[in-house]
């Protein structure tokens, strides 16, 4: 679940062309605004990890935590941003990622408001440091959120936003590797070029145990659900062993990297390698005797936590999630209630097969009532608390997939979902979207 604006307001984009070596130091020879010694330290060592120069003296503002938090107020009341949330917030709570208690929009900004300590924004094209932070912690977010705003010379990010808006995983995919190289790079900037677990007492693992040892220091995040936690961890955690991974493999500077179509290809080296593993995209056909609410997709990484959500399991978790190819759930009302059908698709008949069985083991964990019945070889019906439950393996378009429905009890399971009518697609290479003439790019 991608957190509010947080995805949009410290967004970045690999820089994806290389500049004129000379203009390395106009930049910080030319900024002369707030936290000026700050900048100017930072944007040399920038530069140098990132093998591209600015194009220009980044802006940079300083403002209030009350003016953040108006900030994010005002991103949240958005149409876009307000309907996206209430229907993934819906869909959650259906699918038990969310407790129906939680109120989910501010929520997010108490927990947004204790994280952001500065954010580049780049619909105003300026880096927002909050005033009154520690000036050891004001240099850290300003090194960090200066790798955005170099990015965003490169890169229409707003454009980018709005290409993966209405696709979760590929949102997710694509908010990983642009706060990852903001990690990772910021690392070599301070500990200095190469590997940088190699050189570390405990490698990668140190870094990874030290990112998230930060976020949890945070009252509200330390005690924020498991999958605020998590989806808010991803893109700093996997993101940046992701940067690393290409780095190592010298694809730096970024001008021939492929982007990750999804949070697959960010964490699994082998489904991202040679032509990568394209994932599968799946459209949906109107779900029978329903009024259809919301629809997306989770991806590995969110399957994953789901299937843990439900097990508290691990190793089952992960897994269950392996070999995901793709996936799609639509929320829907019926005459009882709202109800959720999701379908996935697999690599292999294994996988699938593997997912089934976790599933079914999960759901006796999630629903304490459960009573489950074998319709087949390869169909079980449930019920448990006010549900009534549906898994199918079955196969659309000869691709192995596995068909969930879910919905209040009494209500239909079977044939919820016309099979016949679900179309398959592969995911194509993500189009970069360049910054417009006279928009600041040269």
């Amino acid at each position: 679940m991608r957190m509010g604006r947080r995805a949009a307001a410290l967004a970045g984009l690999l820089v994806l062309a290389t500049g004129c070596r000379g203009e390395r130091a106009a930049a910080a020879a030319a900024y002369e605004g707030p936290f000026a010694e700050d900048v100017r330290a930072a944007i040399p060592k920038i530069e140098r990890v990132s093998r591209v120069p600015f194009r220009a003296p980044p802006k940079v503002e300083a403002r209030s935590s009350a003016e953040v938090r108006a900030f994010l107020e005002r991103q949240f009341e958005e149409e876009n941003t307000a309907g996206e949330l209430a229907g993934q917030t819906a869909a959650y709570k259906r699918l038990g990622l969310i407790a129906d208690d939680v109120d989910v929009r501010q929520l997010l900004l108490d927990l947004l408001t204790e994280q952001i300590v500065g954010f580049y924004d780049p619909a105003t094209k300026v880096l927002y440091v909050v005033e009154g932070s520690a000036p050891e912690l004001r240099q850290t977010i300003i090194e960090h959120e200066l790798i955005h705003a170099l990015q965003d010379q490169y890169v229409d990010l707003d454009s980018l936003r709005q290409l993966t808006r209405a696709d979760n995983d590929l949102a997710s995919a694509v908010q990983a590797v642009t706060e990852g190289q903001a990690v990772y790079e910021q690392l070599e900037a301070n500990l200095g070029l190469g590997d940088i677990a190699a050189r570390l007492p405990g490698g990668w693992e140190r870094v990874r145990t030290e990112i998230r040892r930060n976020s949890t220091n945070m009252p509200l995040f330390s005690t924020a659900p498991l999958l605020f936690q998590e989806t808010l961890l991803f893109p700093y955690l996997s993101g940046a062993e992701f940067i690393r991974r290409a780095k190592l493999a010298d694809t730096m500077p970024v001008a021939n990297l492929r982007l990750p179509l999804s949070t697959e290809q960010v964490m699994r080296p082998e489904a991202y390698a040679g032509a990568g593993d394209a994932p599968t995209r799946i459209a949906l056909p109107r779900p029978a005797g329903g009024e259809p609410i919301y629809q997306n997709n989770l991806g590995e990484f969110e399957t994953r936590l789901l299937l843990f959500t439900w097990s508290r399991d691990q190793p089952a978790a992960v897994r269950g999630a392996a070999g995901w190819d793709g996936d799609r759930y639509v929320l829907f009302r019926t005459p009882e209630g709202e109800a959720i059908a999701w379908l996935t698709v697999w690599d292999s008949p294994v996988d699938a097969g593997e997912f089934f069985d976790v599933v079914d083991e999960a759901l006796a964990r999630r629903y304490r009532d459960l009573r489950a019945e074998s319709v087949g070889a390869h169909e079980r019906r449930y019920t448990g608390g006010e549900r009534a439950m549906r898994l199918t393996a079955v196969e659309v378009q000869g691709r192995p997939a596995v068909l969930f429905v879910d919905v209040p009890r009494g209500g239909r399971t079977d044939a919820v979902i016309d099979l016949s009518a679900v179309r398959l697609t592969e995911q194509a290479p993500l189009a970069i979207p360049r910054p417009a003439a006279g928009s600041g790019a040269p």
